[in-house]
């Protein structure tokens, strides 16, 4: 066994109806169910949020949702408050075949660092234990789908890719928020990386 499919953030504030929604965002399940039920090892993503978290407008007085702010780790997307440890939305959509997973791994823990990668807060630095999972179980390729493609799909395959794996990004399983040409700017950095867009 190589390969992983690594299903990102499929959850309920990311979906239609929710805090922080992507367009069409559920609209990906059913096909990313039918790539689960194929995938030798599943591995979700779940946003994990504090209250308060450090990188919610909310938090900054004054502070525009989706605004810019500077955190001691570089520029960081002001969001609004989004998967909340715990809360309804924080959930993963219902239809999502959640039994599938070996592993879940929640990110944005740390009330002081986001984090959109599956394997690094955004300080870049600290880990969050995926690569070593991986690397014990073998694996060296990635399928990489779910939300958003131009945040935490995008951060989690160029960090897989900087790692050494081989990493594709099924294009039709991913939905992105798009601000400001933020798409077409991580498929650029994506498929400069060495990730596949399939």
């Amino acid at each position: 066994m190589s390969d992983a499919l690594i299903v990102i953030d499929l959850q309920k504030d990311f979906c239609p109806g929710g805090a922080l929604a992507v367009a069409e965002g559920d609209l990906i399940v059913p096909g990313v169910n039918a790539l689960m039920a194929e995938a030798d090892l599943v591995i979700l993503t779940q946003d994990w949020h504090p209250a308060g978290h450090s990188s919610f407008a909310s938090s900054h007085p004054g502070a525009e949702v989706m605004s810019l702010t500077q955190m001691p780790y570089g520029p960081q997307v002001l969001w609004p408050d989004h998967c909340i440890q715990g809360s309804d939305g924080a959930a993963f959509h219902p239809d999502l075949t959640v039994d599938r997973a070996d592993l879940i791994i929640r990110k944005g823990c740390n009330p002081a660092i986001d984090s959109y990668s599956a394997f690094f807060e955004n300080d870049h630095q600290t880990a969050t234990g995926l690569e070593g999972y991986l690397r014990t179980r073998g694996i060296t390729r990635l399928t990489m789908v779910g939300l958003a493609t131009d945040f935490c799909v995008n951060y989690s395959a160029v960090d897989a890719a900087k790692l050494g794996f081989a990493v594709t990004v099924r294009r039709d399983l991913c939905r992105g928020i798009d601000i400001d040409g933020s798409l077409a700017a991580a498929e650029a950095g994506m498929a400069e990386a060495g990730v596949t867009l399939a």
